[in-house]
Formats: C-alpha cells, sequence, structure tokens
C-alpha cells in the first residue's frame, strides 16, 4: 500500500491574501461601529458625575455663604441689629457688592463678599485638587422682589448665584435668598 501526499490539498486549507485583507477590513469597520456607539455612552457617564460634583461644590458653597451675616452693617449674630432698619438705631446696608479693601476670603464676614468669587478653594484659601478642571461663578445682588431681576437697592433680600462648569462645559447654576432678618 502506497500513499501518495499530494501538496494541493496544503493549499486548500489556508486563507489567501484576499481573504485576510477581506477581513482585516471587515473587522475594522465593525470596531469603528461599536466604537462610536459606546463612545456617547461613556461620555454620558462621565457627565453625570462631573453633574453630581458640581452639586456637591455648589452646596458646599451656597451653605458657607448662607452662615455669614446678611450685610456688613448687619449684627453680624443675626436678629439684634438690622441695616436699614430705622426703627432701632439706623444703619444703612451696603449698595456695593463685593469684599472690603483687604478683606480675603477667610476673613469674609458677609453674604456680599462673594459676589464676583472665582477661586475653588476651602474657606482657609487652599485649592481644592478635587474639583480641578471646574470652574466656579458667585454673584451677590439685591432682589427684594424675590423674582430673579436684580434691580434696586432696597435691600430686604439678596440673591446668590453660583455657577458651576464641569470640565466638559457644562454649564449649572444654583440660587438661594438670604432675607434681611
Amino acid at each position: 500500500m502506497q500513499f501518495s501526499y499530494s501538496w494541493s490539498c496544503l493549499y486548500n486549507k489556508g486563507f489567501t491574501l484576499i481573504e485576510t485583507i477581506v477581513g482585516i477590513v471587515v473587522l475594522a469597520i465593525s470596531f469603528s461601529v461599536l466604537t462610536s456607539l459606546i463612545y456617547p455612552i461613556a461620555q454620558q457617564s462621565a457627565e453625570q458625575l462631573h453633574q453630581v460634583k458640581a452639586a456637591e461644590l455648589a452646596q458646599s458653597m451656597l451653605n458657607e455663604i448662607q452662615n455669614k451675616a446678611f450685610d456688613h452693617n448687619s449684627d453680624m449674630a443675626g436678629g439684634r441689629i438690622r441695616c436699614g432698619d430705622v426703627i432701632a438705631t439706623p444703619t444703612i446696608c451696603s449698595t456695593i457688592m463685593g469684599s472690603e479693601i483687604g478683606e480675603v476670603r477667610a476673613t469674609f464676614n458677609d453674604v456680599d463678599d462673594y459676589n464676583g468669587l472665582t477661586d475653588i478653594q476651602n474657606s482657609q484659601g487652599l485649592p481644592l485638587e478635587l474639583y480641578l478642571g471646574y470652574k466656579m461663578i458667585i454673584s451677590v445682588c439685591n432682589d427684594a422682589s424675590y423674582n430673579g431681576s436684580c434691580t434696586g437697592n432696597i435691600s430686604t433680600a439678596k440673591l446668590i448665584t453660583v455657577t458651576i462648569i464641569t470640565p466638559t462645559d457644562f454649564s449649572l447654576h444654583f440660587s438661594t435668598y438670604k432675607a434681611n432678618f
């Protein structure tokens, strides 16, 4: 019995160069379609994390601001002397929003000192590394009508708005009022 071996059967078991190239092209197209479908989902997932961190930062800032006196000319403990109160000792409420000369974040003592603050720091002035890439803008204005218009100098309420911009340029606005009690 003699075995004959044919070289032609070896060629029938492999892929040709054209088949290999077609396979690579099909895989490349498949991976590009999958990647284009997965990337937006990953970006949306990251955006939710950024929004949560922005909300935490804004809430922290609003809590800090709310714990300050209404005005520089008000009683810092609250309640006894109010600016604009003509019944007791008349004091004039400040009309200029912003910190007093020489005041730094650690010495802010009233709500309007925070107007124009953009640095993301703790109350001692140290940067918060947890929020790298985030931007913050704080605005404080008189809004006695509680309509968000910030018109007039009547100082019965101040509108505090904290705007946080995430690293993906998504802007979130948080607002609250501080009343003259």
